[in-house]
């Protein structure tokens, strides 16, 4: 597998939000302090590291569609 690509077997509902939330994986990891490394594998990283970076996505993924959904009920 070439950088980049993901190595697990998740299924996404919505496959073109792939790119976002790839992007939003590096927006976190940046605003965290850590470091994804170059090749994509992510296997070498700290739990701790791996567990803020998806607990951060999955904070911003929810408030993403509470705003959503505020703004349908208008």
């Amino acid at each position: 597998m070439g950088a980049g690509q993901n190595r697990n077997s998740n299924t996404l509902v919505v496959p073109q939000a792939n790119a976002a939330l790839d992007q939003l994986k590096y927006e976190v990891a940046q605003e965290l302090g850590i470091a994804i490394p170059q090749d994509g594998y992510m296997g070498n990283m700290a739990t701790r590291d791996a567990g803020a970076i998806g607990g951060n996505i999955t904070r911003r993924l929810v408030q993403i569609a509470e705003q959503s959904l505020a703004g349908q009920f208008k």
